[in-house]
């Protein structure tokens, strides 16, 4: 069905996460098979948070996966993951229907109260997700034969970023010098007092240098005059063969005094993912503070999810959970996303260099 696939570059990319390399953290587990070979895997994606000027650690769990021959493996591993020292906390943010009891077995509560079981999307293309669910019913009846047809519900858009059309205010960001007018927003977002993950330049660049993007993300900017105090993440994905192109939002955040800024992002993403070829707009993990903080937005949208794909282990004695509102980029979804596949004959760009986020196509 089309799984995403890491290549070794990728792995290398992983490796050297600076905020792995900071804690002195493992990159994850692995458990071999009877013939020798990793038949086993936990990742351990490690993230390094602020809060009042003080750097602490975190770590979410992805692609947990325990083949046959090494059944209950998993529970050694994640045993591991959740009581590695010197962190806050350790989550797992995208468990599925089936495997989300096990989180619990292993410490890990549903969180945040009360999201941590919905996720939001807004609809762009109905045709093109009423044929997305016309493949996965033909599949459940023959999946061997539609599993043959290759790649469907891909169009033009997805191989050529056209110019946006973006609302007032709202920008492409391009500049992620560590002195730029991003950096200044990453210092005054910090200095508001709330436990966040790391977003300074030297962070987002290394996330947008993954070499396994067909794409890179889309970053843009919510600007006060000459002042950013708001920005988004978004990343075209495709889960598998059948499933039609979504947007997904890695990342939106704001100065708490700006009450403007995040509409104003989602009107621009909602914009883009139309003028980018996507079928639906989709965040896949909300706080409750995101969740007042979209306004009439929440009122236009679909909620998907329905079980608890949130789950978090807090260390004893660490900082008040009310202090962290996470959003997707605090979990695995840009790392474990499966990017819309190249089409045949398109030109791929590379990701972005060091400085830049997106280019203004």
């Amino acid at each position: 069905m089309g799984w995403p696939e890491r290549s070794l570059a990728g792995w290398r990319w992983l490796y050297a996460n600076p905020a792995r390399v900071s804690a002195g953290a493992p990159a994850g587990w692995v458990v071999d098979g009877p013939d020798g070979q990793p038949a086993g895997h936990v990742g351990n994606l490690v993230q390094r948070f602020w809060l009042n000027g003080q750097p602490l650690h975190g770590a979410t769990g992805f692609s947990i996966i325990v083949t046959p021959p090494v059944r209950g493996a998993s529970r050694d591993m994640l045993d591991a993951f959740v009581r590695q020292p010197g962190l806050f906390a350790a989550w797992v943010f995208n468990a599925n229907r089936t495997s989300q009891p096990l989180y619990v077995r292993h410490g890990m509560d549903p969180w945040p109260e009360p999201t941590h079981a919905l996720k939001l999307s807004w609809i762009i293309n109905p045709v093109t997700l009423a044929c997305g669910r016309f493949y996965r019913a033909a599949h459940r009846l023959a999946p061997d034969i539609v599993s043959g047809w290759g790649e469907r519900l891909m169009n033009s858009r997805l191989s050529a970023r056209p110019r946006l059309t973006l609302p007032p205010g709202v920008s492409v960001l391009c500049d992620l010098r560590d002195q730029s007018r991003y950096a200044e927003f990453w210092a005054a977002l910090r200095a508001e007092g709330r436990l966040l993950a790391d977003r300074s330049p030297e962070v987002l660049r290394w996330r947008l240098a993954d070499p396994d993007l067909t794409d890179p993300p889309l970053v843009i900017a919510f600007n006060r005059g000459s002042e950013i105090t708001g920005y988004a993440m978004a990343m075209m994905a495709k889960s598998n063969i059948l499933e039609p192109p979504v947007l997904e939002i890695l990342d939106l955040e704001a100065l708490a005094d700006d009450a403007g800024a995040i509409p104003a992002l989602m009107q621009a993403l909602r914009g883009a993912a139309a003028q980018m070829g996507a079928a639906k707009l989709r965040i896949q993990m909300v706080s409750p503070r995101l969740l007042e903080r979209l306004g009439d937005h929440v009122r236009r949208t679909r909620r998907e999810g329905g079980w608890g794909h949130c789950h978090v282990r807090f260390a004893h004695g660490g900082p008040d959970p009310a202090l962290w509102s996470p959003t997707p980029y605090d979990g695995d979804y840009a790392m474990c996303l499966r990017p819309v596949p190249a089409r045949a004959g398109a030109t791929v760009r590379a990701p972005a260099e060091p400085h830049m986020a997106a280019s203004a196509a």
